[in-house]
């Protein structure tokens, strides 16, 4: 008897002009154990309602492709470039005076407070903290692009 009901609520869900993506249901009536009755399920993608409203179907891509997330790779002209932009946007240099060896303090006149804030402006840029220890030896962009290169293993 609950197998009767069963198979009816699944009659009237299951309608034979819609189609199942993937899904497929099985009910086992009582009478004939070794018949198996499949029957599509349907959802609102390929329904008669989306149909009516003037929706499409949601469309399928035939190629499937990884897409990643993360910055093409690094190399020293992409890193000079980053440092030179970075340097520039900076407000208390000069951008007609700044050139790749171009000291921080005898050449652009900055002090050391300068000097940490363009080290914070390298972190903020390549990701990576640089300890104090090693930020202090950093004077010019050179030497920035040279200490991110060996950093990021940057080679070429």
């Amino acid at each position: 008897m609950a197998s009767r009901a069963l198979l009816q609520c699944v009659r009237s869900l299951a309608r034979p002009s819609l189609r199942l993506s993937s899904f497929t249901l099985a009910v086992r009536p009582a009478v004939a154990p070794a018949a198996v009755i499949h029957r599509p399920l349907s959802f609102a993608v390929d329904s008669r309602r989306t149909r009516r409203i003037g929706q499409s179907p949601i469309p399928v891509v035939g190629v499937l492709c990884r897409q990643y997330g993360d910055l093409p790779p690094l190399t020293l002209d992409t890193i000079k470039d980053r440092v030179m932009y970075v340097l520039k946007l900076y407000d208390k240099i000069n951008p007609d005076k700044l050139g790749v060896s171009s000291h921080f303090m005898k050449d652009l006149g900055l002090d050391s407070l300068d000097q940490v804030e363009i080290i914070m402006a390298m972190e903020d840029e390549f990701g990576f903290e640089i300890p104090d220890a090693e930020a202090e030896k950093l004077m010019t962009p050179e030497e920035i692009v040279q200490y991110i290169a060996d950093k990021k293993d940057v080679y070429e």
